[in-house]
């Protein structure tokens, strides 16, 4: 029998672990298939960056489930970097995908939401800018997704506003509102869709507000979307 009709297939190495995660409530995980990341989705935060802040097309990048960090674990300062930057994002976990969803259909494929950090090494991210190459470096990282565990959406329903914010040491770095978001969840995942055959275990991180900023070693970050998830992570 060939490759392409066995059912098992012995490997030449342990095959990786699945990369689950926890759910609120719940004893069971969330397995993670993958995760997209959308770009400068509030317009303060654009315009922090250099930006034009209208409504252009939404850009898409994305990190690895391996990049996950899971709620009480510490961050470890990356390599080859002086410049690490948070940046807080409401997070959206999808129980069924498909390609094309129209606007209207695309809150069916969420199981929930959780906050996440997208933590950048910028100076990196600047260089490739400059240099017109991928951010890879700059952002899929490990542990750069630190994310809290996912709060179902029967239990939340889909938020459209609210409070989204981050502190390091006690001093508020970021705020902002869900309803600033240029592109709001259901046309985030549309037009995913279109690029991507999203499925169940998708991750999108939903972009940031302003306020993004430097972090050090030693440094307490705590962040949260009120009514959803709240977040703290010690920065090693």
């Amino acid at each position: 029998m060939d490759a392409q009709h066995r059912t098992i297939m012995e490997t030449i190495i342990p095959p990786p672990l699945p990369v689950l995660l926890p759910i609120s409530g719940s004893l069971v995980g969330f397995p993670v298939r993958r995760v997209y990341c959308v770009g400068r989705n509030y317009a303060a935060h654009a315009i922090e960056m250099g930006h034009d802040p209208d409504r252009e097309p939404p850009f898409f990048f994305q990190k690895n489930p391996d990049n996950l960090l899971a709620a009480g674990s510490a961050f470890p300062y990356p390599p080859l970097t002086a410049d690490v930057h948070h940046e807080v994002e409401l997070v959206v976990a999808l129980k069924r995908g498909g390609t094309d969803i129209a606007v209207e259909d695309a809150l069916d494929c969420v199981y929930g939401y959780a906050v996440g950090i997208d933590f950048t090494r910028r100076d990196l991210q600047a260089e490739a800018k400059k240099a017109g190459k991928p951010w890879a470096a700059a952002k899929a990282f490990e542990h750069s997704a630190p994310i809290s565990a996912i709060t179902p959406a029967e239990a939340i329903g889909h938020p459209v506003n609210g409070n989204i914010w981050l502190k390091v040491n006690g001093e508020l770095r970021q705020q902002g509102d869900l309803d600033q978001m240029i592109w709001k969840v259901p046309e985030i995942i549309a037009e995913l869709s279109k690029l991507f055959t999203l499925a169940p275990g998708d991750v999108i991180m939903t972009g940031t507000p302003s306020g993004v900023g430097a972090v050090a070693r030693g440094d307490e970050v705590t962040c949260g979307v009120d009514g959803v998830a709240a977040l703290a992570v010690h920065v090693l």
